[in-house]
């Protein structure tokens, strides 16, 4: 008991300590849950819940006796009868009447059943479950598209902002060529290079235009709105080793859950198929009304009965043995996957980190190459200004900071990315 505690305590520890080292935009959290109530998937999911609560409501009910009524009419012929010396005569005598009606009430209780329905009622229990996990499953899926979909839109922003700073770089690098031009200081073909270079910039600005009106496409699609105010990739999840991080998944991501809730239905199945061969009790007994009785066989009279029956089967030929040990298999398999789901995520989650890892390097790298690029740029345009350096020398230099500068933000963006995938991989509901 002292070690199950501790073991608790342990796990609980671990997931605050995770919880603590997590930060969340407070946009993106309300976008998430904006979306809960918005994107219709999840309606196909909430369906699904009240489904297999009606299941289970419904193997409760077989718990209550069963009522029914019944009428009939039957027409006999030819009837039984005899010639009987009557008051010093004879008669003739039926003993069944032509015509024949019967109404009826009957009652039908399973008195022992030897735990078929227990066993049908947890069965129920296991089908809500893992529906109540399928719909944690997709908003899990939701939220981790939308925040992609979120930080999608600071990536191309900023993406945009830096075309910008190029093309208004490369104005005013036009503005002194043609200034040059005047003066006999420089050639058309100068100008004429350098437009080009501009327009190819303006064509990179309209893809990513392009890329950043379809992000928002999908951001309505998934949560109504049409913009964002996020402006920073300011995503983070900290774990201190992978071992750590699989503890996590194991014990929180909804795949697992899944899995294990996927077991339990397969051992319900065997608990159900082992009970095929058990016997049944049954009460039943009804009242109503019928004729036929002598001596007035035409006469209507109250009648009734009830009794105990035992059902028991002796030979199925083999089918419920067989059926558990199909069922067996089953819960074998979903072990298996469960196995494989362990591994899988025992991978992903060592290259999430190592993409972590690898980007955090890279952005660091990439800020020295950044100052050294706006150095040579601003070098390469006093040189062109002075009328020592040549277009193709400060467009040249022009381009080496924006693919630099793009680099940075890329490397910043696979990061939360990267941080991302963790934190879905680790099943923690951040939008909480």
């Amino acid at each position: 008991m002292h070690k199950i505690l501790t073991s608790l305590f342990l796990l609980l520890a671990f997931q605050l300590e995770t919880k603590a080292q997590v930060q969340v935009n407070a946009e993106l959290k309300q976008l998430i849950n904006q979306s809960f109530g918005y994107f219709p998937k999840l309606k196909e999911a909430e369906n699904l819940i009240v489904t297999a609560e009606d299941k289970m409501e419904l193997s409760r009910l077989g718990a209550n006796p069963f009522v029914g009524a019944s009428a009939g009419y039957s027409y006999l012929a030819p009837v039984s009868k005899a010639t009987l010396p009557i008051n010093g005569g004879s008669q003739e005598v039926k003993f069944f009447p032509n015509h024949n009606y019967n109404a009826t009430v009957n009652a039908n209780y399973m008195l022992v059943d030897f735990g078929r329905l227990k066993a049908n009622i947890e069965k129920a229990k296991t089908d809500l479950q893992l529906a109540k996990d399928n719909m944690e499953l997709v908003k899990s899926q939701l939220a981790n598209q939308i925040a992609t979909i979120y930080y999608n839109l600071v990536y191309l922003h900023k993406a945009i902002s830096i075309q910008d700073s190029v093309l208004q770089f490369l104005e005013e690098n036009k503005k002194v060529v043609q200034s040059k031009i005047k003066d006999g200081e420089a050639l058309k073909i100068d100008l004429l290079n350098i437009q080009a270079s501009i327009d190819n910039e303006i064509n990179r600005k309209a893809d990513l235009l392009n890329g950043l009106q379809k992000q928002i496409n999908l951001l309505n699609y998934t949560t109504g709105a049409n913009a964002t105010n996020g402006n920073q990739f300011d995503f983070t999840v900290q774990v201190a080793n992978a071992a750590a991080a699989l503890d996590a998944s194991v014990g929180n991501n909804l795949d697992f859950k899944l899995a294990k809730d996927r077991i339990n239905q397969a051992a319900g199945d065997i608990a159900i198929s082992k009970l095929q061969d058990k016997p049944s009790i049954n009460l039943n007994g009804g009242v109503g009304f019928k004729n036929g009785y002598l001596p007035d066989i035409y006469n209507f009279q109250l009648n009734g009965v009830a009794g105990v029956s035992l059902n028991v089967p002796i030979y199925t030929g083999g089918r419920t043995k067989q059926q558990i040990k199909l069922q067996e298999r089953m819960v074998q398999q979903q072990e298996l996957a469960l196995q494989s789901l362990n591994a899988g995520y025992k991978k992903d989650i060592a290259q999430a980190l190592t993409d972590i890892q690898t980007n955090l390097e890279r952005i660091a790298n990439t800020q020295s190459q950044i100052d050294q690029t706006k150095y040579a740029q601003q070098l390469a345009a006093i040189r062109f200004k002075n009328g020592v350096g040549t277009n193709l020398e400060l467009t040249n230099a022009s381009t080496n900071v924006q693919r630099a500068e793009l680099s940075r933000l890329q490397y910043q963006y696979q990061l939360c990315l990267s941080r991302l995938e963790l934190a879905k991989l680790m099943g923690y509901d951040y939008w909480k």
